[in-house]
């Protein structure tokens, strides 16, 4: 079995219940408030500024040309393509270039992106590819639920996000990565592939409390 194949099946449960998740669901009927999308939206164009740090520090790893290259194009397709449709619905939705460089990160998104960023750099590449995988993974799942919801890609409002991750270019981009861990982690024991798992549960956990956190508006729990 293929570690990326272990991986789905050990988490798919919990990206399952994303779906369930009031936020998703109010994207997909289309139903969801403006001002929760608002806030999701801020916090989600801070947390690819750092994902995309990820990315960079598998480029400074990397030992052949062809996965820096790779990696590379990871990065610019965060800031380039995803970013691009969030750059669109930052104007849509009246927030000014200043009001994105004064904005101050969640905990949820501040001790997230954290997290990712420490195993990159103290972990090795396969480790890296599980932290950035249960995000972009989990969107594609997310996309295919949505795709199936009459209606939503078409939303005058939410159709263009649904878009974003329902395109072939962005399932192009996860399966190129799931291909990536593949072949980065051929070879691992037991004990490391179990490691693998435990950093998608914990970035899976934190994706489950990014949606939270957005429905919720909310920048801390006190």
């Amino acid at each position: 079995m293929k570690v990326s194949e272990r991986i789905y099946n050990s988490i798919i449960d919990l990206w399952d219940k994303y779906n369930e998740h009031p936020f998703v669901k109010g994207i997909a009927d289309g139903s969801l408030p403006i001002e929760k999308f608002k806030f999701y939206m801020l916090q989600d164009h801070l947390y690819l500024m750092q994902y995309a740090k990820v990315f960079a520090i598998g480029v400074l790893k990397s030992r052949l040309e062809s996965d820096m290259r790779l990696f590379s194009d990871l990065v610019r397709a965060t800031l380039d393509t995803e970013n691009a449709v969030h750059q669109s619905y930052l104007r849509r939705l009246g927030i000014s270039r200043e009001m994105v460089a004064n904005a101050k990160p969640s905990i949820v998104t501040d001790s997230y992106t954290n997290y990712m960023i420490a195993i990159a750099e103290k972990e090795g590449l396969g480790e890296l590819m599980a932290a950035v995988l249960s995000c972009s993974w989990s969107y594609k799942l997310i996309g295919d639920f949505m795709e199936k919801i009459p209606g939503a890609k078409e939303h005058e409002f939410y159709g263009e996000w649904v878009s974003m991750y329902t395109s072939e270019d962005y399932r192009a981009s996860n399966e190129q990565m799931i291909d990536m861990i593949d072949r980065m982690c051929e070879g691992y024991t037991e004990e490391q592939i179990q490691n693998l798992e435990h950093i998608v549960y914990v970035c899976s956990q934190y994706e489950y409390m990014f949606w939270d956190m957005a429905w919720n508006e909310k920048m801390i729990e006190i």
